[in-house]
């Protein structure tokens, strides 16, 4: 099982352009782990989950990738299906400041999406049969949203499963960023993480633009202004 933790490069005179890039993009240096005693859980049924399940109840050992921080819950659940679970923390390796290019105008810091997709997300094409995207897009820094979905395009295989979150508009620009835990196949627990900026809201014709070249997508309405969406590579 493959897990990455980003880990804070920085020279001295760059720390002020990271602490430019937190007041952007949001985040904080702390890393992600199983949920701890006395972490508070909040559970919500999810009907996109429950498909995303049925849809990789098969026979075989299938490739699944979490995008999300580790979870000891995820893994248990996965294995006990028979599959085999990768993560990578996207969001926090979006974060890293050794992806901060500093721009010519005071506070026109970007990010060196080259050098992101050089170091992050390195699988072979056709790597998984399923992916848990979770809701990465709505905190993702803009430059890295389009590639980010063409690279998890690439690497999950043709009929492969693909499950994602995007917030309504109602949730407000300050909707907290939460950890998703697998509780059963119809059920997940949330835990509050770093403090990650919610960066848009996607409508829906902007979902079905973004995987454009997936070959069916399902909405779901969740709860607590948030739209589960299934996709078939």
């Amino acid at each position: 099982m493959r897990a990455r933790v980003p880990v804070l490069h920085l020279a001295t005179p760059a720390r002020s352009l990271l602490g430019f890039f937190r007041n952007l993009f949001g985040g904080g240096s702390q890393t992600a782990s199983a949920p701890g005693e006395g972490a508070v859980l909040i559970p919500r049924r999810s009907t996109g989950f429950q498909h995303f399940t049925q849809a990789i109840l098969r026979p075989d050992g299938q490739r699944v990738l979490d995008l999300g921080p580790t979870s000891s819950s995820n893994i248990h659940f996965l294995t006990e299906l028979g599959h085999k679970v990768y993560n990578e923390d996207v969001l926090m390796a979006a974060n890293d400041g050794r992806l901060i290019v500093a721009g010519e105008a005071e506070e026109s810091a970007t990010i060196d999406v080259a050098r992101f997709l050089a170091e992050d997300l390195q699988y072979e094409p056709e790597s998984f049969d399923a992916v848990l995207m979770w809701d990465l897009c709505d905190y993702l820094p803009e430059p890295l949203v389009k590639p980010v979905v063409e690279r998890i395009y690439q690497i999950t295989k043709p009929r492969g499963a693909l499950l994602a979150f995007f917030h309504t508009r109602d949730a407000g620009s300050e909707a907290p960023y939460y950890r998703y835990h697998i509780k059963n196949e119809e059920a997940l627990e949330l835990q509050q993480g770093p403090h990650f900026k919610l960066q848009r809201v996607f409508q829906n014709r902007h979902v079905e633009n973004l995987f454009r070249d997936y070959t069916s997508i399902k909405f779901f309405l969740g709860k607590e202004n948030i739209r589960e969406v299934l996709l078939v590579r």
